[in-house]
């Protein structure tokens, strides 16, 4: 899994540590909804049931496959 510098600092943060690399996979394989934002970067959600059911959004490059964030989004509604 490609990713940027920002990716790999942030995904120290303790909020961030019980992410996986196959959680990560799932939601750009899969996602429940994708978005791409207007500087080409691409957002993308999916439920992750072993987290409790949360969504995770996935904030992809514009290539499509370097992982810039991945986070739990709170306020997601599917």
């Amino acid at each position: 899994m490609k990713t940027t510098r920002y990716f790999q600092l942030t995904r120290t943060r303790p909020d961030r540590l019980t992410i996986t690399d196959a959680w990560i996979e799932r939601a750009m394989a899969h996602p429940e909804k994708r978005v791409v934002q207007s500087d080409g970067r691409i957002r993308c959600w999916a439920r992750v049931p072993e987290a409790d059911g949360r969504y995770l959004r996935v904030v992809l490059l514009s290539d499509e496959e370097t992982v810039h964030n991945a986070f739990f989004d709170r306020g997601f509604v599917p």
